[in-house]
């Protein structure tokens, strides 16, 4: 058996795989995220410990027998959390996580600097790690001279699961410390925010052993001695893996909290100025591009708080059938945008309201204004050398018929949905514990599930569908200025 653990945003998700990849059990645990200001968003590292023995205790409880089987365990997180460890390994404060937007001044300051666009690959974003620790400096310096490691959230677990300060490829071209096209720390990029590599965990690619096992938790859960721990990867990565999105032309949109478009790479194609990200992969010599968006089933459930109905009543009021747009507009940018374009501080509209605009109006609005936001995306990998043809969706979003039908439409390509099953970053990461476990080749192990269904574009809605795009293109720069 191995084991994936993928910690998320709102939980941990815990799911034991067999040698031939079935999905045996899985189970969750939740998570809050503290806000205590505008743009801030955190959490207890030690919540993410508690989570982990929560689902992990779960399946215990309910699959011992194939729990005691793990030989290999693969690692998921959120990426570009920035968790600061003392000497002794305990936490100095609440970790930063992604979506906290506290550090635009320093990651604008960062990214003035030539040499991370030029080595990174991409454009200094407030939520990734280094301009969080530039930040630290500026308003906590108390913390950051205490500061003897740097981990991203999963490679905290890992320090708990193993003891080892160790990390990987894909998630720590996040930072904006990495040399992504070296596949390795940039010290010059570190000394450009007074740090060092001795302040960095050690790389592993996502494949390979990351740690063993502790004795204290092999005791524990009832496993054998020797549990490899792979590197594993930050949550795209591993979704991709999960979906089998690993070679050249392979793509997927993810409908989550945010919204990913992900192209497979088979060589390191940047442009930063696009705001398109490119990391490494979780495989070796492979990479990757996202188009991010902040606010993907994120908005719809913002609409649901306000409106006081469900997401699935708001869907359900608009049918199964896409519907032309109205001419109502919605921004998504509820806690500002990443591509395309880098903006922490613009913030959400509904344009074009009317007496006559209704709840569902409003709904199919905030739906058709994340699938513009994915268009963006589209164009914005266009524009940095990919091209795909088709993409397969997963994510909590893509239950909706209809939403999948409106980035079909938006996108002017098919949409996959996979046969049931779960292959999201939790079953991408129980891959790599297979593989770093087993030896086994990368590309066989991550292969693609078989199409359940395909979603086509309307071709009668195209042209009213590129029409309102063009307007929601037009709102970006016209609400801009009153913003800043």
């Amino acid at each position: 058996m191995f084991l994936g653990l993928d910690l998320g945003t709102s939980g941990v998700k815990a799911m034991l795989i067999d040698a031939d990849q079935t999905v045996v059990a899985s189970a969750n645990a939740s998570l809050d995220v503290s806000r205590l200001h505008p743009g801030w968003s955190e959490q207890d590292p030690s919540h993410w410990i508690s989570a982990t023995k929560e689902a992990v205790g779960s399946l215990k409880t309910s699959h011992g027998k194939a729990l005691s089987a793990v030989k290999g365990i693969g690692l998921s997180g959120h990426m570009h959390g920035a968790t600061l460890i003392g000497t002794d390994d305990q936490v100095l404060r609440p970790c930063i996580l992604w979506n906290d937007t506290r550090s635009y001044a320093e990651a604008a300051k960062l990214d003035a600097d030539p040499r991370f666009r030029a080595l990174t690959g991409n454009i200094v974003f407030p939520g990734f790690t280094a301009p969080k620790l530039a930040w630290v400096k500026n308003n906590e310096p108390e913390i950051f001279a205490k500061v003897a490691k740097v981990l991203l959230p999963k490679d905290y677990l890992r320090l708990w699961l193993t003891g080892e300060h160790i990390s990987e490829m894909s998630d720590s071209a996040g930072t904006s410390w990495f040399d992504t096209g070296k596949r390795s720390w940039s010290s010059e990029l570190l000394a450009a925010t007074d740090l060092s590599e001795e302040q960095m965990p050690s790389l592993v690619e996502g494949t390979q052993a990351g740690g063993t096992l502790r004795s204290e938790l092999v005791s524990e859960w009832g496993l054998a001695q020797g549990v490899v721990v792979a590197g594993g990867a930050g949550d795209n990565a591993a979704s991709a893996c999960g979906m089998g999105t690993v070679s050249e032309g392979q793509a997927f949109v993810s409908l989550g909290t945010s919204g990913v478009l992900f192209a497979a790479n088979g060589s390191y194609l940047p442009k930063p100025e696009s705001a398109v990200h490119a990391f490494c992969h979780a495989l070796p010599n492979t990479w990757h591009q996202m188009g991010v968006i902040l606010s993907a089933t994120d908005a719809l459930n913002w609409h649901s708080h306000v409106t006081g109905k469900t997401p699935g009543e708001l869907s359900a009021e608009l049918g199964d059938a896409l519907q032309a747009p109205t001419g109502v507009t919605f921004l998504p940018y509820l806690s500002g945008e990443r591509t395309p374009h880098n903006d922490a501080k613009i913030r959400g509209a509904f344009i074009g309201l009317g007496h006559e605009t209704s709840r569902a109006a409003l709904t199919q609005a905030v739906m058709e204004g994340v699938t513009f936001a994915i268009r963006d995306s589209l164009e914005a990998l266009k524009s940095a050398g990919t091209s795909i043809q088709r993409v397969t969706a997963i994510g909590g979003g893509s239950r909706s018929r209809y939403w999948l039908a409106s980035i079909a439409t938006a996108l002017g390509m098919p949409v996959d949905i996979p046969a049931d099953g779960d292959f999201g970053a939790a079953f991408g990461a129980a891959r790599l514990g297979l593989i770093a476990a087993t030896g086994a080749d990368p590309l066989a192990v991550c292969t693609a599930p078989q199409t359940a269904e395909t979603v086509e574009p309307v071709s009668t809605l195209s042209q009213g569908y590129e029409e309102a795009y063009g307007r929601y293109r037009a709102l970006y720069p016209a609400i801009k200025s009153t913003m800043n």
